[in-house]
């Protein structure tokens, strides 16, 4: 078929094969779906992927999957020491388990109070220290706004030559040019006060961290770097001072499991 817009002309392209052999090649392809189809590969993704290190050598940890005899398919995260035999033999840790682990003990975080308290503060502290570059171009726009002002005056009183239009005409385009940039300046850093950082932060306690979207979100927003060990992980989250030791042995008590 030649297709043009809302215009289809069937035969007008030559074939490669006769529409026969086509249409028997079509239904041939119908059954071996049917006799030998296989489902979809299941989309895994790796939450931890770029975050996670191996505590004892420092290596990022990649995530894997394997075969088992009996056809079922293991996930699970590796050090890239381990799996190049670079002499690391740090064991490999299972996909789920690690990462609904990790997900808990984020939501743990914050359903904290005083976390959220101190997150808000850091953010308005960072907030308030890019604050310079608005400041300086507003102080720039007053001490132009003023010399505009002594030079409307000197014109009022009757000094108006070459010299002080030609100057009128250059405060007037930099008050242009300080007022734009002060409008760009506001729309790159929108200035968020407290209650709406909280209000944000807020929302995360309501995530369902059974949806692959929100776990990512978390994980993505709050954790800044995983360091693994055999019986332990120390989690670094995106805030100053903020680690926590999370023991596997704990772990598994508070799972239920002895």
């Amino acid at each position: 078929e030649y297709r043009y817009k809302d215009i289809v002309t069937p035969g007008g392209i030559p074939t490669i094969v006769d529409e026969d052999l086509f249409n028997r090649v079509q239904q041939r392809f119908e059954q071996n779906k049917i006799a030998h189809g296989r489902p979809a590969k299941e989309d895994v993704s790796y939450l931890l992927t770029t975050k996670l290190f191996c505590g004892k050598c420092g290596a990022l940890m990649f995530g894997e999957s394997g075969t088992s005899a009996t056809g079922r398919t293991y996930y699970y995260y590796k050090c890239a020491n381990v799996k190049r035999r670079k002499g690391c033999n740090k064991k490999t840790v299972q996909k789920d388990w690690l990462e609904d682990l990790v997900v808990r003990e984020t939501m743990k975080l914050i359903q904290d109070d005083a976390v959220i308290d101190k997150i808000v503060q850091l953010v308005m502290d960072v907030q308030n220290q890019e604050k310079t570059t608005i400041p300086l171009l507003e102080k720039q726009l007053r001490e132009v706004n003023k010399k505009l002002d002594n030079l409307m005056k000197a014109i009022e009183d009757g000094l108006y030559t070459r010299t002080t239009k030609e100057r009128l005409e250059a405060l007037e385009i930099q008050k242009d040019e300080l007022t734009a940039k002060i409008a760009d300046e506001k729309l790159k850093k929108p200035n968020f006060n407290e209650d709406f950082i909280r209000f944000w932060l807020m929302k995360f306690r309501k995530f369902d961290i059974s949806q692959k979207k929100q776990r990512k979100a978390l994980i993505e927003i709050f954790i800044n770097a995983i360091f693994l060990y055999d019986d332990r992980m120390l989690i670094t989250f995106n805030y100053k001072d903020g680690t926590q030791i999370v023991r596997f042995e704990d772990a598994l008590t508070a799972d239920g499991v002895e």
